[in-house]
């Protein structure tokens, strides 16, 4: 496990606040005290917990062009067909993953893919498991088309802690299943919207892993359902 790029600045501040505030009580306080040893543990405890949070632990990733793996580790919290407006304008299957502060918040790419679409949304900050936080909070939208010429959509959202989403996607770049797609910071839910002949593997409840967990087939999809020949140019 090693600490993610996106931690840097913030492990490095923290560390400094930590130090600085130890020292500032050593000064203030000197001697034993037992109050002071509790005071001490608890400013490791916060940098401790800031460096667990912007951990990357290595993993043995799946590589299969015909399953999308989950792009966020965390919890299935919606499993539903909803209709889509923003880009298909039609039906979709919508597999939705909610990340506590206690998981690992990089986010990976479901497939090999290009990126034929990034969007950024600005908006509210709803608590991420909220049903409409998916169209009203913060956001980043990605439409990705496989080789095979499907496409699907992911969505970063904010969440009521969530405040700043990083992603890395650009339009026309070629990315790798399980590579790293962007990163979230605390709280916060990723989405991912499916043609309606894909076949979900997961249900809510179900704990998922990025890079790892199966979120869904591919090879029931019919040759029409989103592919690049039967959808509009945005």
């Amino acid at each position: 496990m090693k600490l993610h790029k996106e931690g840097f600045r913030a492990v490095a501040v923290t560390g400094f606040l930590v130090l600085l505030m130890a020292f500032g009580g050593y000064l203030l306080f000197p001697g034993p005290h037992g109050w002071a040893w509790v005071f001490y543990l608890f400013l490791l405890m916060v940098f401790a917990g800031v460096v667990y949070f912007f951990r990357s632990p290595n993993r043995q990733l799946l590589s299969d062009s015909t399953r999308l793996v989950s792009p966020a580790d965390g919890t299935v919290v919606v499993v539903e067909q909803t209709m889509e407006e923003e880009y298909f304008g039609q039906p979709v299957q919508q597999v939705s993953v909610f990340m506590s502060p206690l998981n690992v918040h990089l986010n990976r790419y479901p497939a090999d893919a290009r990126v034929v679409l990034c969007r950024y949304h600005p908006g509210s900050f709803l608590v991420a498991w909220h049903p409409k936080s998916s169209l009203l909070n913060e956001r980043m939208t990605v439409v990705f088309e496989t080789p095979g010429g499907w496409r699907f959509m992911l969505r970063q959202i904010a969440g009521a802690v969530a405040r700043r989403i990083v992603c890395y996607c650009r339009e026309g770049l070629d990315v790798k299943q399980g590579d790293e797609l962007g990163f979230i910071k605390f709280g916060s839910r990723v989405d991912l919207l499916l043609p309606p002949g894909a076949t979900v593997c997961v249900k809510p409840g179900d704990k998922v892993r990025a890079g790892v967990t199966v979120i869904a087939s591919l090879q029931a999809v019919h040759k029409k359902a989103f592919s690049s020949s039967s959808l509009p140019i945005r």
